[in-house]
């Protein structure tokens, strides 16, 4: 073979994998500089933690520093719309919950397109409500419980951490499946809602295991079920719903990652093989269960696929319960 003939050959050849060396180059100079993640919601709620949780555990990993960038508001809308404008380098990602699959439903507009303007990396851990009384209510189980409401209908309330949250989500399907008169109070986050149980403003609560659990456990509210598929290591002895006699009513929030949409594949890979490792640490996995949160870890396409489902669950919900923005 002539040297000009070897000398086109191997150029036929390299610009074959051209592509591939570059994503490799790419993927290994990645990150260069700092990464921000943004939370669309208030500093110290679950996701917030959550984020700062793994924002340190990336930052070891990765050689650069994750910092979170909290822009709260309109439900998480402005937050994510700010993500989804964001450069498609990697450099800014999206840490957020199920609110991103219920606000297509629930904002008559919202600043992004939950299947075109992102790509899922991956849901790091759920986030599990948990149905709380306080302790002066005669109800020790969800079944007197609902005893209680049907003997007393349009008497009781209760509280979540705001119109369309997963918490609110999960009293309505409650009080769909039940059939009860129960009105819903909206407060601004889940401090505020756990408090007004506590002070008897509204008896009954849906809230996070993250926030509800310190206050059951210092015997402040009486945790009747949570609303995952199975019990929680904080909350050993509080029953599922599905336990309690609903098996119907299972709402879990995601606390997952995202990228804004065309970000370089290898890049979403480098990532989630990093969030999933983190995760099945078993330090991370201790301090999760401490906040009520179960690591997951799952691939960017079962992300995606849960996304799709979730968003028509969450819709009919909405629907039927009529629920609306103020």
């Amino acid at each position: 073979m002539t040297v000009s003939r070897r000398r086109i050959l191997l150029a036929a050849g390299g610009s074959a994998v051209t592509p591939l060396l570059t994503q490799v180059a790419r993927a290994q100079a990645y990150p260069a500089r700092p990464v921000r993640l943004i939370v669309p919601f208030a500093a110290g709620g679950p996701t917030d933690v959550f984020a700062r949780l793994m924002a340190q555990k990336l930052s070891e990993h990765l050689g650069s520093q994750f910092y979170v960038e909290n822009v709260p508001g309109a439900g998480g809308n402005i937050g994510t719309g700010r993500a989804a404008q964001a450069a498609h380098d990697g450099y800014t990602l999206l840490v957020t919950a199920s609110s991103y699959d219920t606000n297509p439903s629930l904002y008559a507009t919202i600043p992004y397109d939950p299947i075109k303007d992102f790509e899922p990396i991956t849901v790091g851990a759920i986030n599990i409500a948990t149905l709380m009384v306080n302790p002066s209510l005669p109800a020790h189980s969800v079944k007197e419980l609902v005893v209680l409401i049907k003997a007393n209908p349009g008497k009781y309330s209760y509280a979540s951490a705001g119109t369309g949250l997963s918490a609110h989500l999960a009293g309505e399907l409650f009080r769909l499946t039940a059939g009860l008169d129960l009105v819903h109070v909206p407060y601004n986050g889940s401090g505020p809602a756990v408090a007004a149980v506590i002070a008897g403003h509204t008896p009954i609560g849906f809230a996070s295991a993250a926030t509800a659990t310190p206050q059951v456990n210092d015997g402040k509210l009486r945790a009747l079920a949570v609303m995952g598929k199975t019990r929680l290591p904080v909350l050993p002895e509080v029953p599922t719903m599905a336990e309690a006699g609903y098996p119907e009513v299972e709402v879990e929030d995601w606390l997952g990652f995202l990228a804004p949409g065309g970000t370089p594949p290898d890049i979403v890979a480098l990532l989630h093989r990093q969030v999933v490792e983190i995760v099945a640490m078993p330090q991370m996995k201790e301090n999760l269960a401490k906040l009520g949160l179960v690591p997951v870890g799952n691939t960017p396409q079962e992300f995606a696929a849960q996304i799709r489902t979730e968003i028509g669950q969450r819709a009919k919900i909405i629907h039927d319960a009529g629920i609306k923005t103020q």
